[in-house]
């Protein structure tokens, strides 16, 4: 065979392993929230961590960070445990109630410290994952809430980590006949602060995602796909509706979490990713 043919060949080959490769379907971002499954993370992370690897999801948002430490482990330590295990830290829920005038200072020097273990551990988004009780009373308190997520998302701005909060349904009561979450929305910055919105959550307070997507463009940029128990077991939440307005909501990462179950926690967060791997709607 001359160096011609064989040079024919090589092409076709290499051709039509590109075709194979392009008819593959692209892998699904799915990551999943850590709290899912937070007492096997407190008896043995590495172990947990390994088998979330398994299962297929492609990053983790965490729910164990303190004292400069996620779960117990450096910064540094943990996201080599994650990458470890084919998975990235993308993201984690902490935070900080807001503060009153005498503890503003240390409010901040400890935002500074949270935020700078965050960058050690590559995270690109802190969420706060709920208010204390004062977000929940007067408007007055919940303007003080906004303005402090201002703040707080323009510290995390300047060390490259995007800021945003996490609802419940509480947020979606009035206070002066104001819904809090829409008035949330509209005293804070967008350049500053996303919001990471729950759909089972907001359900449950009455109120309809599509709606806020329309609302609200743009705002919404990673989501908690939740369920009663295990994601699509329940047959009431309409995931495939509010998928197909991911872009109006500018949705970027979609995440698991599980808060009741049927089956042990990590088989459960196991059926909820296999739900959404099987859903045509998920991209």
């Amino acid at each position: 065979m001359n160096l011609s043919a064989k040079r024919s060949i090589l092409l076709t080959v290499c051709a039509c392993m590109a075709l194979a490769l392009s008819a593959q379907p692209a892998k699904k971002e799915i990551g999943l929230q850590l709290w899912s499954v937070k007492e096997d993370m407190g008896k043995d992370a590495a172990t947990t961590i390994a088998e979330i690897g398994k299962m297929g999801y492609t990053f983790v948002e965490a729910a164990g960070y303190n004292d400069g430490k996620f779960y117990g482990m450096e910064p540094a330590e943990f996201k080599a445990l994650v990458d470890k295990n084919g998975l990235v830290f993308l993201s984690s829920h902490t935070g900080h109630p807001v503060p009153d005038a005498d503890n503003l200072d240390e409010t901040m020097k400890w935002w500074d410290a949270c935020i700078d273990a965050h960058k050690a551990a590559g995270v690109k988004y802190i969420v706060q994952p709920s208010m204390d009780q004062k977000g929940y009373g007067s408007l007055e308190d919940l303007k003080r809430y906004c303005d402090y997520f201002n703040a707080v998302g323009e510290k995390c701005n300047a060390k490259g980590i995007r800021f945003g909060y996490h609802n419940h349904d509480k947020e979606f009561g009035e206070v002066d006949g104001i819904t809090r979450y829409d008035y949330m929305l509209q005293n804070t910055d967008p350049k500053k602060v996303m919001f990471q919105l729950d759909l089972y959550w907001i359900m449950v307070g009455g109120k309809d995602a599509l709606d806020y997507f329309n609302k609200y463009r743009g705002r919404f940029e990673m989501w908690h796909i939740k369920d009663k128990k295990e994601v699509g077991a329940s047959g009431v939440m309409d995931f495939k509706s509010t998928f197909a307005a991911r872009k109006k909501a500018g949705m970027k990462h979609i995440i698991v979490e599980v808060e009741d179950y049927s089956y042990t926690p990590l088989i459960s967060v196991q059926k909820s990713l296999e739900f959404l791997l099987n859903a045509d709607y998920v991209k």
